[in-house]
């Protein structure tokens, strides 16, 4: 009879593994899938234009050096930008931190989300470094998710203004839509899911707990439920201070983030020698970089270049004028913030160091 029993307990333990082992790798391959096809979607569009780099290093040299300072400066600003929404966010729980310290728990929060950490480390990191700054649970809960919220509702804004003229241009191919199709159909989702929840708390908590115990046994870890509800609630009374007209900071700062980042772009193409009207700058700026930020890879590497440039050089910009414009352009809006962040995650984490070391 015992060795009956054991025999079935060593089946049931084989079959479980079995399935955790197709689990872990079904849960794998959907999670580098995506990532896949859209970097395969990248190097499509990109490899046209590697035929115009020989064009492309005539534009470089005779680049307009004022206007790249001003794209230059125009990057700074947009920085300045987010970090003037997070002096807003200390404001509206009555606390206050300088407009450096804001953007510099921005640009540092950015450095470890898009080099390792993602979303999850962002939030974590900049929660963190505002509760060191004297900002109290409430606002730096807030500070963690409404910069994200605002940016990336403003950039789904010009990206539904490019898809329409787009598509009414017929300009984009049958990937092209199903991709950026795609990509605002997961962000409207994610916006209506929150919509929903403020007004269906009890449901979305539900939602929320039941989640956080699929991920737990995902990982072979016990199921706890206060930790997804604590943060449930921080982010309802979040929303409840948001209600009383405190939006209107933090929705200005990121859309001074906006702006100053679309005039990088623009000062860049004036410097290429080829100034583009309002409508064309809008209609190759938002869906490349909201392809990029679903695409899990780190600043949608490869993602925002190859489709930006596909996108400008569809709309009659020269080739050869796209991709120097599109290579500056991130190295100003994505490699030199991302590089010179770090030295502020240093800092930053020196600070709440000591100050935890202090007990404050």
């Amino acid at each position: 009879m015992t060795d009956q029993i054991l025999s079935a307990i060593y089946v049931w333990v084989g079959q479980e593994m079995v399935l955790t082992t197709h689990k872990a790798k079904w849960m794998r391959f959907f999670r580098y899938l995506l990532p896949l096809i859209l970097l395969g979607l990248a190097v499509h569009l990109l490899l046209p234009q590697l035929a115009t780099f020989e064009h492309s290093l005539h534009v470089l040299k005779a680049m307009k050096w004022w206007a790249l300072i001003l794209a230059v400066l125009s990057q700074v600003l947009s920085y300045l930008g987010t970090g003037y929404l997070l002096t807003t966010i200390a404001a509206m729980v009555g606390q206050r931190i300088t407009l450096l310290r804001g953007t510099m728990i921005f640009a540092g929060a950015s450095s470890v989300g898009l080099l390792g950490g993602g979303p999850v480390g962002n939030t974590a990191v900049t929660y963190r470094w505002m509760r060191s700054s004297g900002v109290n649970t409430e606002g730096a809960v807030i500070a963690g998710w409404l910069p994200t919220l605002c940016n990336n509702g403003l950039l789904a804004l010009t990206g539904v203004f490019g898809l329409v003229n787009l598509l009414a241009a017929h300009k984009l191919t049958t990937l092209q839509v199903i991709g950026f199709g795609f990509t605002l159909a997961l962000l409207g989702s994610s916006g209506g899911i929150i919509a929903w929840g403020v007004y269906r708390r009890t449901q979305l908590t539900a939602w929320a707990v039941r989640l956080s115990a699929w991920w737990a046994r995902l990982r072979h870890r016990t199921p706890d439920p206060a930790p997804a509800r604590a943060t449930v609630e921080r982010l309802f009374a979040a929303w409840d201070v948001l209600r009383t007209g405190h939006w209107r900071g933090p929705l200005l700062g990121a859309m001074m983030n906006t702006v100053f980042d679309m005039s990088t772009l623009y000062f860049l193409f004036v410097a290429a020698g080829h100034q583009i009207g309002p409508d064309v700058l809008l209609v190759g700026y938002g869906l490349p970089l909201l392809l990029g930020k679903v695409s899990f890879l780190p600043g949608g590497v490869g993602i925002v270049e190859g489709t930006m440039t596909a996108l400008y050089s569809g709309l009659s910009v020269p080739r050869e004028v796209t991709v120097v414009v599109i290579l500056i352009y991130r190295l100003i809006s994505f490699w030199l913030p991302t590089l010179l962040g770090w030295p502020m995650v240093v800092y930053l984490q020196h600070v709440h160091r000591v100050q935890t070391e202090d007990g404050v």
